[in-house]
């Protein structure tokens, strides 16, 4: 799995990406507390379980299995964390090491929910590059289109999904066809047509795949449903 290179450059280029998108507004006090939880956060778990055996408690790899968890990190530490970071916030903002547009230090809910960011970061690296590609969650997203034999294109698929794909792109031309709106309201808009769009995509792939007996191609030989949903948790 990626080690502590990836997971920096990509949280941190990430937190960039937002600070320039945000005017600021995603300040380096967001994008530092960002970054280190996409790496150390999780990986606390991996250094109790090392200190664990080098000191002789077998407490370690039990705190390991559960920290090194994409939601129970955020369970177990989210609090104390969000607490810890938003005071660190503070003392940076203070004494002129870290600088920030809005001038006050992040929240404790700001904090939590970097946290919780953080978090899927790294597992959204870790799951797609570690086990040689054989982890639980990368063999779900290729299974959901995987077929013994080659799956056949269903009309009625083409139709479904043409008419989604259709939907998508035409409704987002006309929520920006004219600036009759703020930017910030075209933007909420679009993102609740994707988010939509998404569901109702995802839905027919589980009709299909899960709820059908045998199981139909949702679209063709095509993993859909995999791919949205994990990159649809990793967005989150």
């Amino acid at each position: 799995m990626p080690g502590p290179g990836p997971h920096l450059i990509y949280a941190m280029g990430s937190g960039l990406a937002l600070t320039t998108v945000s005017n600021g507004r995603f300040s380096p006090h967001h994008t530092l507390t960002y970054t280190i939880n996409a790496f150390f956060g999780p990986d606390i778990g991996s250094f109790s379980k090392w200190l664990g055996e080098t000191v002789g408690i077998g407490l370690g790899s039990t705190l390991a299995g559960a920290i090194h968890h994409p939601f129970y990190y955020v369970l177990i530490l989210g609090l104390p964390l969000c607490f810890f970071y938003s005071w660190l916030s503070g003392v940076f903002l203070q004494r002129g090491v870290l600088d920030s547009v809005s001038g006050v230090p992040l929240t404790k809910l700001q904090c939590l929910l970097l946290v919780s960011a953080g978090s899927l970061s790294h597992f959204f690296l870790d799951h797609l590059f570690e086990e040689n590609g054989h982890s639980t969650m990368y063999t779900w997203i290729l299974s959901t289109g995987w077929w013994k034999n080659r799956a056949p294109i269903n009309p009625d698929a083409v139709v479904v999904t043409g008419f989604l794909c259709t939907c998508l792109l035409g409704g987002f031309i006309f929520i920006n066809r004219v600036k009759i709106k703020s930017i910030k309201q075209q933007s909420y808009q679009s993102v609740k047509l994707i988010m939509l769009v998404a569901s109702l995509y995802c839905l027919w792939c589980v009709s299909q795949i899960y709820w059908v007996n045998p199981r139909r191609a949702a679209v063709g030989e095509e993993a859909d449903l995999g791919p949205i949903e994990f990159l649809g948790l990793a967005t989150k």
